[in-house]
């Protein structure tokens, strides 16, 4: 037990360092290894990347799918034109509000998380600037927009993070409705009134906008030049559609939103190969930091005593949502990803969570809920997206993560609780 605690302690020290996760976590893992009594070269070629490979082979046609979506939305403009229309219908002076709410539409129409963030960052700039708000609230309020209620708990969202729960308890992404939309609730009503506090006590003591080394304000297209905002809606809608409303398959319904946008913007034809190439690539990155994270997450699960850990969790409550919440949770911290950390515990757990939700005559669908927005509620300083998103921002740990700690893990883990309730009063 204690080598996985060191292993953790080092894998998040060295992410906060910038080191990727792409070799240090197979080199911690060995360290795990090492420390627990395993074969160091078994554990590696065996254990590790058994794991790495499988959730690549499971997932990386959505992670492929997904990255393409949202690098065509980013290339044609689309992406921005939703973003602007939606920031002008709030208003420039609630620039938290208008970055949070066109975070959320980009991520729940299917638009990685990656992607949100380069095509928000530069207009979350420009609207920071004219509301006069510091700049080291940007990066939490892209989190809360993207990385927590729209990535787990909003009901039918594409999200790989709701849609790894569906092979286990045989459910659709819909699963856990009301559940979804109260800790939907929970986490953003509660994270923007904390950001507005924020901005205040900021404002308060003089601390106002400031610009970064290298301002991507001048990388503004002119708005005349973007694609109208309802049609470029329109191939986030077609995904929304497809993969809730006519229960067609993730693969499927993300092809087709490529198809729509491919010939939305058919004038821009030239720059497809181009954004779909680049988008691949984006993909590639993306599939195997979470992979090595999970290669990581599954030697942790192959020592002795993680045996132990495992039945104290599973003991810990006669509520088995209770267990597999914080299974999930815990996981996703290790690993520093929600999708990884998530398909680590079903790979190892989930046929034990579906046989209980059959013989306590629980709902699947409550499992699927919990599990999703659990592994949401995980956002450490080593989480692959939270660095990606720190790199962009020209921002540090130091200056943003007390509050990414309080709207990605404090308040999301309010929304699990609550949510652990609700099902457990057969309300889903």
């Amino acid at each position: 037990m204690i080598s996985i605690i060191i292993g953790l302690a080092l894998l998040m020290f060295f992410a906060y360092l910038g080191w990727s996760i792409i070799w240090v976590a197979p080199i911690v893992a060995g360290i795990v290894a090492l420390m627990s009594g395993l074969d160091l070269m078994d554990a590696y070629t065996n254990t590790y990347m058994t794991g790495f490979v499988n959730f690549a082979k499971a997932w990386f046609p959505i992670f492929l799918l997904g990255a393409v979506l949202g690098k065509l939305m980013e290339d044609t403009g689309a992406a921005k034109s939703v973003a602007i229309q939606f920031t002008k219908f709030i208003g420039e002076k609630r620039a938290i509000l208008g970055v949070l709410v066109a975070s959320a539409v980009l991520t729940y129409g299917g638009v990685s998380l990656f992607v949100v963030v380069f095509a928000i960052y530069p207009i979350a700039l420009a609207l920071f600037k004219k509301a006069d708000i510091s700049r080291r609230l940007i990066a939490p309020t892209i989190v809360l927009g993207a990385f927590t209620f729209t990535m787990t708990a909003v009901p039918g969202t594409p999200q790989i993070q709701n849609l790894i729960p569906m092979n286990t308890f045989k459910t659709t992404p819909m699963a856990g409705t009301i559940i979804g939309i109260v800790a939907t609730l929970i986490m953003a009503v509660g994270g923007y009134f904390w950001l507005k506090f924020r901005e205040n006590r900021l404002t308060a003591a003089g601390e106002k906008y400031t610009e970064p080394n290298k301002s991507k304000e001048n990388e503004d297209e002119n708005e005349e030049h973007l694609p109208n905002w309802i049609l470029s809606l329109v191939p986030l809608i077609v995904v929304v559609i497809l993969l809730n409303f006519l229960k067609i398959a993730p693969i499927p319904s993300l092809l087709a939103g490529i198809l729509a946008i491919l010939l939305i913007n058919i004038k821009q034809y030239k720059t497809f190969i181009p954004s779909m190439n680049e988008g691949a690539k984006g993909s590639v990155m993306a599939i195997i930091n979470t992979s090595a994270a999970v290669g990581f997450g599954a030697v942790v699960t192959s020592v002795p005593d993680f045996d132990r850990i495992t039945d104290l969790l599973l003991g810990i409550s006669s509520n088995p949502l209770v267990s597999e919440s914080l299974v999930v949770q815990l996981l996703a911290m290790i690993t520093g990803s929600a999708s990884g950390g998530m398909g680590i515990a079903l790979e190892a757990l989930g046929g034990t969570y579906y046989d209980l939700s059959q013989s306590t005559g629980m709902s699947p669908e409550a499992f699927h809920r919990m599990a999703s927005i659990a592994s949401g509620a995980s956002i450490l300083p080593h989480n692959g997206a939270l660095l990606t998103l720190l790199a962009v921002t020209q921002l540090t740990h130091k200056e943003t993560y007390k509050d990414v700690f309080v709207v990605a893990l404090i308040i999301p883990t309010i929304a699990v609780i609550v949510g652990i309730i609700m099902a457990s009063m057969g309300i889903i």
